[in-house]
């Protein structure tokens, strides 16, 4: 996620917006368990996976859309 964008100007987000860092934090997390489930090791079924796959989704987008906010201002 945010792959075009400089490190550093994410860092700096993070540290200016608290919620952004957990919103991002989380999203990390989320997609290593989404990772771990899909290679068959984290242990789940289809339908916990794609909630975790829908909340993923949902964290990126919120993200997204604080990164257009926040980012641009």
């Amino acid at each position: 996620m945010f792959e075009n964008q400089q490190k550093e100007d994410i860092e700096a987000l993070m540290k200016a917006n608290p919620e952004f860092r957990r919103l991002y934090q989380h999203h990390q997390e989320l997609d290593s368990k989404v990772r771990d489930a899909e290679l068959g090791v984290l242990p789940l079924d289809d339908n916990a996976l794609a909630g975790m796959k829908r909340e993923k989704l949902y964290v990126k987008d919120r993200l997204t859309r604080m990164w257009n906010q926040l980012g641009t201002a």
